[in-house]
């Protein structure tokens, strides 16, 4: 997974408060919880020396969540008065947290974001003797605003409703795109299928789409099959048919078909870390101690030579490191970092540290469960390039 949406948080100066706070809306005051939540966070920041300026902008940067509906966190960056990011999450954090340094708290976002698998949901609902009447609604998210499309004339006859939306996984949950809808009278549904076949197909080439899921009504195939066999051959692979009753109903501020989406994509990698993960066991078959554990992470952060860290969840053994100035300057301890050529050196958390070495060095991040891949003290590197022998 690469992690370019993390670059704003390194290109400022000095100290940055980090916050994470479940911000979930399935409690009978939502409002009020998250007020206590975030009262108690500021009163660690200000506790660490956070200014008036940046918890103002942190406490605007916690209402804009309000739309978002049901169980979801938010993740606040905040350096000098400025907003530097503000994420929703799709899971609540296991705790909420605040943090005031100069090495912004970041791996829980990078964590969240994994796979980054992306996908197009396609929703296909008959609709029986409508006669034009609207598509289902569904509340679009900041990517804009449902469009529609209808073909044929509308009549008093069935409709074919099918609702196309293009996301990542798992963040689309909480930061979903447009839903672009199509209707079509069903006596027309074969030619109307071919049509939006093809409009699927440069989706799926534009995003990059490793799953399509369709979604069909139980007990009526027909619609369903009807699409998914005017696919191209060459998306045959990436094809997973879920069946539901009804028109699909989604949740404000939420992804088109979530709760499809999550069967069919909880637990799946992206493609790009698989290829990761191979060559990664590839190369501890070779040299386990040149690629496993955190002396190996941290010997090859510091010299630039990490193409991909892996981690597991559960997460990284909880220890600190001792970082300085730039990405590279990490160690194990303030002597190793002198030694480094650090101009100064601080004990920092090993995740926040890890992080910002792989982000510095354009590496990338692989989380991999801990039962599909245990690591040693649960980090792993892909080397960009194997370290000379030693004479």
């Amino acid at each position: 997974m690469r992690l370019p949406f993390l670059d704003p948080l390194y290109a400022t100066e000095g100290a940055v408060a980090s916050v994470y706070l479940d911000t979930s809306r399935d409690t009978g005051d939502p409002d009020r919880a998250v007020e206590l939540r975030w009262r108690h966070a500021r009163q660690e920041l200000t506790a660490q020396g956070a200014d008036a300026r940046t918890l103002a902008a942190l406490a605007d940067g916690l209402d804009a969540d309000r739309e978002v509906s049901d169980r979801h966190g938010r993740a606040l960056f905040c350096a000098d008065g400025q907003l530097v990011l503000a994420e929703e999450l799709p899971q609540p954090p296991a705790r909420d947290t605040a943090r005031y340094s100069r090495v912004p708290d970041a791996m829980p976002l990078a964590v969240q974001h994994a796979p980054d698998l992306p996908y197009l949901a396609v929703s296909v609902t008959r609709q029986r003797g409508v006669g034009g009447r609207p598509a289902p609604s569904a509340d679009t998210g900041p990517g804009g605003p449902a469009s529609e499309a209808i073909e044929g004339a509308p009549g008093a006859g069935d409709e074919i409703v099918v609702g196309v939306q293009a996301g990542r996984w798992p963040m689309s949950r909480v930061a979903p795109g447009p839903v672009t809808w199509h209707r079509f009278p069903a006596d027309a549904w074969q030619r109307g299928a071919a049509r939006l076949a093809g409009t699927v197909n440069r989706m799926a080439d534009e995003s990059g789409a490793q799953a399509i899921v369709v979604r069909g009504e139980e007990g009526d195939g027909w619609a369903q099959g009807v699409f998914v066999n005017r696919l191209p051959s060459k998306l045959a692979s990436r094809v997973i048919t879920v069946e539901g009753t009804g028109p699909p109903v989604t949740a404000p501020g939420r992804a088109l078909l979530e709760d499809d989406l999550a069967t069919a994509l909880d637990g799946r990698l992206n493609e790009r870390d698989l290829l990761h993960i191979d060559r990664f066991l590839a190369q501890r078959a070779r040299d386990r101690a040149a690629c496993e554990g955190m002396t190996a992470a941290v010997a090859a952060l510091q010299r630039g030579q990490v193409e991909a860290l892996l981690v597991n969840l559960p997460g990284v053994a909880p220890q600190q490191l001792w970082g300085g100035p730039r990405p590279t300057h990490i160690a194990a301890s303030e002597e190793d970092l002198w030694v480094f050529g650090a101009p100064s050196a601080r004990a920092e958390p090993v995740e926040s540290l890890l992080i910002r070495a792989v982000v510095g060095t354009g590496a990338e991040l692989v989380v991999v469960p801990r039962d599909e891949l245990a690591l040693a003290d649960g980090v792993g590197v892909l080397l960009r390039y194997a370290a000379p022998a030693a004479p």
